[in-house]
């Protein structure tokens, strides 16, 4: 199995919003653009997933589904509360266990810094390993059983930039 897990785009700061409904944050212009050459990479990878689970706030929202619409993927594309931040990697981890079990390439988007607690607790068993995750990063995951453990090796985690590279190839 595959975990692949992309961070959400840039979104608008939080002094610019209503602290009070952070959850409701939307991408920028420039975090829309960003996705999209993000997505070129993605092709250019030959990734394809079997779901694709979100947070359901605003700017991971959009974010899934911009990946999902220019990979043609809409279908394919779920929210989870497991997703928001702050909730428990653990309870994560179990919902992924319930999905299709045939599925091997699981995209996940998120929020920091779940996302790299997420991958500590997968590769190191716990917290310690230290990741900087940026807005719209990717990082893949390999896996035999899924647990809240030990379970995964980190293949690779792409920045942003090096992405819009690919996409210039």
């Amino acid at each position: 199995m595959n975990l692949f897990l992309l961070r959400h785009g840039i979104a608008v700061e939080r002094e610019e919003f209503d602290l009070a409904s952070d959850g409701l944050r939307p991408l920028t212009v420039k975090g829309r653009r960003q996705l999209r050459q993000i997505t070129v990479a993605l092709r250019k990878l030959k990734l394809d997933f079997d779901l694709i689970l979100s947070s359901p706030l605003v700017r991971a929202r959009q974010t899934a589904e911009i990946v999902a619409v220019e990979l043609k993927l809409e279908k394919r594309l779920s929210f989870a509360n497991e997703l928001k931040p702050g909730a428990s990697p653990k309870m994560l981890v179990q919902k992924i266990s319930h999905q299709n079990p045939a599925a091997n390439n699981f995209l996940l988007v998120g929020h920091e810094p779940d996302l790299s607690q997420l991958i500590s607790l997968l590769v190191n068993g716990g917290p310690g390993l230290q990741l900087d995750f940026k807005k719209g990063g990717l990082a893949k995951l390999e896996l035999e059983n899924l647990r809240a453990g030990k379970c995964a090796t980190l293949a690779w985690l792409i920045t942003p930039k090096q992405m819009k590279l690919m996409g210039e190839w």
